[in-house]
């Protein structure tokens, strides 16, 4: 899945507001951030370049149950919680159990090769 990209501005002012927050923002809340600091930049870009960095590895795409992609920069193995209130997507701080995948593999003759595990109940905000 990882492929080598040309530089691009566009891309890289993606990569760079994805890096510097902990939610994990639709496209469309990319491209509404992103137009305050670039009006040349259009939604067609975000999601060609949101693309771009997925298949190259550099993002993951979140599924959250919402019919919408969320994005993260976080590309290695991680939890996420979800809040039941306010819907806010964050990172968990839970080490990663291999021993999970070893068991669901063994139970269940699959070879896994990576998993996604999400908390949900009340940030810290809504409780």
């Amino acid at each position: 899945m990882s492929r080598v990209l040309k530089h691009s501005k566009h891309r890289e002012s993606i990569l760079m507001l994805l890096k510097e927050i902990n939610s994990h923002p639709t496209a469309e809340w990319l491209y509404t951030e992103l137009k305050k600091y670039n009006q040349n930049i259009s939604v067609a870009t975000v999601y060609r370049n949101l693309n771009q960095l997925y298949e190259a590895g550099e993002i993951i795409k979140v599924d959250v149950g919402d019919g919408v992609e969320h994005y993260d920069a976080v590309t290695c193995d991680h939890c996420h919680f979800i809040c039941e209130c306010c819907r806010e997507i964050t990172d968990i701080d839970v080490p990663v159990s291999q021993l999970l995948n070893k068991d669901a593999e063994k139970h269940n003759d699959v070879l896994i090769t990576r998993n996604s595990l999400v908390f949900y109940g009340l940030c810290s905000k809504c409780k």
